[in-house]
């Protein structure tokens, strides 16, 4: 499993700043490269520079009332997100249809429903690695 990761290109984990004005105020964000070249995707589905996306994000973020304590998480998770969407089948990656046109409260919606299956999922694997655990506890126990 670990080489599925560890065998990628590194360059993909190299971090590099960028400079960029958001709302006339000049900043700098650091990230991967990774991050970076999924923002960059993110952007020219919807005709944008990287920096146009990041700089509508952080708006309408502060527009919906979001504490962006730490922007450049929130920016890894926009990506993290996007690639998700992606795996879930709820967008094409090979489709240039543009995401400002995707119905977001249904997308959400089927988001957040396939959110608690797999939270629920994840509980009841928990559950039973913890009964594993126990019971191999036990039988050790018993063949002392």
């Amino acid at each position: 499993m670990c080489e599925l990761f560890i065998g990628s290109e590194g360059d993909k984990w190299v971090s590099r700043t960028k400079s960029l004005r958001i709302d006339g105020v000049a900043t700098s964000i650091r990230m991967e490269n990774f991050f970076w070249a999924i923002l960059s995707e993110i952007a020219a589905r919807d005709h944008m520079t990287t920096n146009q996306l990041i700089t509508k994000l952080y708006l309408e973020a502060m527009d919906a009332d979001h504490d962006l304590g730490n922007f450049t998480s929130f920016l890894r998770v926009c990506a993290g997100r996007y690639l998700s969407l992606i795996a879930d089948d709820e967008i094409a990656r090979d489709d240039q249809t543009e995401l400002s046109s995707v119905d977001a409260p249904a997308l959400l919606k089927r988001e957040a429903e396939r959110d608690q299956r797999r939270s629920k999922h994840m509980n009841n694997e928990s559950i039973n690695l913890r009964y594993s655990d126990n019971s191999s506890d036990q039988t050790a126990k018993a063949l002392n």
